[in-house]
C-alpha cells in the first residue's frame, strides 16, 4: 500500500477514470493529503479512499494550488477533444494547459510529472513508432480545421514538444510521457452515462459501429486496452500499443460467435484492412520502463467483449430511459 497522494486531471473521463480506480486500488489517494470529497462520476472505490475532487473550468489558465498541496506526482489526462472548439482556440488550450499543469506542479514541488499523449502525435508516412518519431503535420494545417483528426493529432504534438521544452529547462523534475493508439474496454463502475452522449463513450464510440448494420470500420485495427494504459501510468516518451491485434474481419465474426443475439445488428460494411494489425513497437522497452510484460496485457478477446457488453449494457440503461439509439460517428 502507498501513501503517496496523486493529483489527476481529466479524472471523471473514461481513460481518466480507469487511472483513479486502479490508483485506489493501489493504496493510492488522489489528491492533497487530508481531504475527502467524493464524486459520482469517479470510481465507487472513491468512497473509502482519500479523495478531493477539484472542478476546473479552464485547465489553460486556471489556478489551483491549494489542490496540489502535498501532492506527491501528478498524471495530466485532460486534453480537448476533437470537434469541440475551434482550431486555434484547441491548439492554444492543449499547449497552454499542459504547461499550466505542469508549471504549477512544478512550483508546488513536485518532481514527478506523467503526461497522457497519443499515438497522434507520432504517426508518420514511415510507418514508424520510437520514441524519436513525430508526425509532419504543421500547425498551419491544423488551423484550417479541414480534418478534426489532423487538428487533434497537431494539437498532441505541440503540447507534446512545448511539454519537453519545458522539461529541457526543468531537469530536476521527472517528465514521462505515455503516447497509445485508440483504446477500446468497459466502463469503470457508475460511469455516468445518463443518456447516449459519443463523447461520453470517449474512443469505445468507434468500436460501437461495430454493433450497427450501417456502421463505419475505423482507419487503423492496431489499439489498447483502456485498462492497460491506465496501469502503465523518468524522463521517458514511452510509444504503447497492445502486443496482440485483431483484423476488422475477425473481429466481426468474433462477436458474431461469442454474442450471436447480435449477430443480426452487426456492422455489414466491407472492411478494407490496413498493412498491420500489430503497431511495431519496442515491447522490450514497454517492459523495462514500465515492467509490463506482454503476458500483463488484455487479451485482444477479453478487450473485444468487455467493450461490446459494456456498450450494450449501457444501450438498454438508453432505451429503458427512452432515448433513440443511433449509430455513432468515428469523430464526435
Amino acid at each position: 500500500m502507498s501513501s503517496e497522494h496523486i493529483f489527476v486531471t481529466g479524472a471523471s473521463g473514461f481513460l481518466g477514470s480507469h487511472v483513479v480506480l486502479q490508483l485506489l486500488e493501489n493504496g493510492y489517494c488522489c489528491g492533497p493529503r487530508g481531504k475527502r470529497q467524493i464524486s459520482s462520476s469517479l470510481p465507487t472505490q472513491a468512497t473509502a479512499s482519500g479523495v478531493e475532487v477539484v472542478k476546473i473550468t479552464d485547465i489553460a489558465h486556471d489556478q489551483f494550488p491549494e489542490a496540489l498541496a502535498g501532492v506527491d506526482a501528478i498524471i495530466h489526462i485532460a486534453t480537448p477533444a476533437p470537434g469541440r472548439a475551434e482550431p486555434s482556440a484547441m491548439l492554444a488550450t492543449a499547449v497552454e494547459g499542459t504547461l499550466n499543469v505542469v508549471g504549477q506542479g512544478e512550483r508546488a514541488g513536485i518532481m514527478r510529472m506523467v503526461v497522457t499523449s497519443s499515438i497522434a502525435s507520432v504517426v508518420n508516412p514511415k510507418d514508424s513508432f520510437t520514441d524519436r518519431d513525430w508526425n509532419p503535420i504543421t500547425k498551419e494545417t491544423a488551423l484550417t480545421g479541414e480534418n478534426k483528426l489532423a487538428t487533434y493529432s497537431a494539437s498532441k504534438k505541440f503540447a507534446e514538444i512545448a511539454l519537453w521544452e519545458w522539461a529541457d529547462k526543468h531537469p530536476h523534475v521527472e517528465v514521462t510521457t505515455l503516447n497509445p493508439p485508440i483504446f477500446y474496454g468497459p466502463f469503470t463502475p457508475h460511469f455516468p452515462l445518463p443518456v447516449p452522449d459519443f463523447r461520453a463513450i470517449s474512443t469505445d464510440r468507434v468500436f460501437y459501429n461495430y454493433l450497427f448494420p450501417d456502421g463505419v470500420f475505423s482507419y487503423r485495427t492496431y489499439y489498447i486496452d483502456v485498462r492497460d494504459v491506465a496501469q502503465a501510468h523518468g524522463r521517458k516518451r514511452i510509444i504503447i500499443s497492445s502486443p496482440f491485434g485483431w483484423s476488422f474481419q475477425k473481429t466481426r465474426d468474433f462477436i458474431a460467435e461469442q454474442r450471436p443475439a447480435l449477430r443480426e445488428r452487426l456492422i455489414t460494411a466491407t472492411p478494407l484492412e490496413p498493412p498491420f494489425n500489430v503497431m511495431p513497437i519496442n515491447f522490450e522497452r514497454v517492459e523495462e520502463v514500465l515492467g509490463m510484460k506482454v503476458s500483463d496485457f488484455h487479451t485482444t478477446e477479453q478487450t473485444i467483449l468487455d467493450t461490446v457488453d459494456a456498450l450494450i449494457q449501457a444501450e438498454e440503461q438508453w432505451v429503458k430511459a427512452g432515448h433513440p439509439i443511433k449509430t455513432p460517428p468515428l469523430l464526435p
